[in-house]
């Protein structure tokens, strides 16, 4: 069983007992979540929403914030003596699936 579900701009393939990392969300260490179902499948039928399945929910619980690898950020003039140099680290929420409803 498997669903697909939207959080921070993008979708998710997600199963029970799956962790994801998702972009940063509200809330500590074991904060219970729900997210809405775009698409639930089990082994014999397929559900699709328009654009969401009516019902569905999928529950998780938050284990970690954690930060992303860190990017370099490099802008560059040609001929012009222009350089940048800037760094980033992304933050992330780990979300452990315990449940799919549907």
């Amino acid at each position: 069983m498997y669903a697909v579900i939207k959080t921070g701009g993008k979708q998710y393939r997600v199963e029970p007992g799956a962790t994801i990392r998702v972009e940063k969300l509200e809330g500590d260490k074991g904060t219970a979540l729900q997210f809405d179902v775009l698409m639930f499948a089990d082994g014999d039928t397929i559900k699709v929403g328009a654009p969401l399945v009516d019902g569905a929910k999928v529950t998780g619980e938050i284990v970690a914030q954690e930060k992303g690898e860190k990017l370099v950020v490099f802008k560059f003039r040609r001929r012009k003596g222009y350089r940048r140099r800037n760094g980033h680290r992304q933050q992330y929420t780990a979300v452990k699936i315990t449940g799919i409803n549907a």
